[in-house]
């Protein structure tokens, strides 16, 4: 287990997403990296405002993109409500965020908005639907980059945490592989701020928790994955995802990231071995790849998701939740908390969900 408390490790969780998502505002999407070279210099170190014509032009460096923006709303709502309500992160969104957008790309708080965010305005504002209809079939990142609040909030009670992320994420997005993904993802994420490390093991211990009930993936495998004895099969568990594949890519990767033999240099190239752009098979791979190798690193890990270029917000997002979990907030360097907007105030809602979730050790 991880030697930083658990409110420290939570609160480390938040602060590193709002970080990732900050870093990465100037440099967003740049798949020509010579392009991102000759604007931001050969290593991105700190905060930078994007440049003009570029995504998110006008804003200054150090604030949050939409993504950082519909977190700390979750945030909020997840203090205020002392957890996951439903009806409070809806009424939210549509009367604190959806009046800010008009449906269209650059529009709105933080520069631009997503495509399952645009779906989900044009559903509920223009076509008043309900919410249980609203979520479209987007493959990107979006909705893990805010439910990663959740999993910290229920790091300590996994069945609760498969159960509010997946709610919250089938609101914007509803393909049965991201919504897989995304729970895997934050499952992952719960078990850092645990305490527990993203190593060999951890898929095992995964594969524990869908066996007890408490991760709802389907599996009949026996141990490391092996056939199921005979008549095991009736017994097998039967969850709302078709398959645990979503949880066994984890350890692998870890394990690839010790390897002497396997390398990829510089780190942020990683961006290269598993792709460039936005969708979660490209996104969720990386993160865990940089948040293995720089375990005890929170800049290291969050500047190579940074430098890769492509969708890098979403890359530096989860990669820093997961190496905030894993330092703690105590290990994030001082000037990346001291240069990112609203930092007081971020920090104190972090620290009070963190105060939540320890409440219930």
């Amino acid at each position: 287990m991880s030697e930083h408390s658990l409110q420290d490790r939570a609160a480390g969780a938040l602060m590193g997403a709002f970080i990732g998502d900050a870093l990465a505002l100037g440099p967003h999407w740049y798949y020509d990296l010579d392009e991102l070279h000759a604007d931001y210099g050969n290593w991105i170190s700190g905060y930078t405002a994007p440049k003009a014509g570029r995504y998110h032009a006008g804003l200054k460096a150090g604030q949050s993109s939409q993504a950082g923006v519909l977190l700390l709303l979750t945030l909020r709502s997840l203090v205020e409500c002392g957890g996951y309500d439903e009806a409070d992160f809806c009424r939210r969104m549509d009367e604190d965020f959806f009046p800010l957008i008009d449906g269209t790309p650059l529009s709105g708080p933080g520069g631009y908005t997503s495509q399952s965010i645009r779906e989900a305005w044009r559903q509920r504002v223009e076509q008043k639907r309900s919410w249980e209809q609203v979520g479209g079939n987007a493959d990107t990142t979006e909705a893990a980059e805010r439910v990663l609040a959740i999993a910290i909030r229920y790091a300590l009670r996994p069945k609760e945490l498969a159960s509010a992320v997946t709610r919250n994420t089938v609101l914007t997005q509803t393909d049965g592989t991201v919504v897989a993904m995304t729970v895997a993802y934050a499952a992952v994420l719960g078990m850092l701020v645990e305490g527990h490390a993203l190593d060999g093991e951890l898929t095992g211990k995964l594969m524990e928790r869908v066996k007890s009930g408490q991760l709802p993936f389907h599996a009949v495998t026996s141990g490391k994955l092996q056939a199921p004895r005979p008549g095991e099969v009736e017994a097998s568990t039967a969850g709302r995802f078709p398959s645990p594949d979503a949880l066994l890519s984890q350890s692998s990767i870890a394990c690839a990231a010790m390897d002497p033999d396997i390398r990829i240099e510089p780190a942020w190239k990683v961006s290269q071995v598993y792709g460039m752009p936005c969708a979660v098979y490209h996104q969720f791979p990386a993160a865990y790849y940089l948040a293995a190798r720089f375990a005890d690193d929170f800049e290291s890990a969050v500047l190579h998701a940074v430098n890769g270029g492509g969708q890098n917000q979403a890359r530096a997002i989860l990669t820093g939740a997961l190496a905030g979990a894993q330092t703690g907030l105590c290990g994030i360097p001082q000037r990346f908390l001291d240069g990112l907007e609203n930092s007081a105030e971020l920090i104190l809602l972090a620290e009070r969900l963190a105060e939540q979730s320890v409440a219930e050790s």
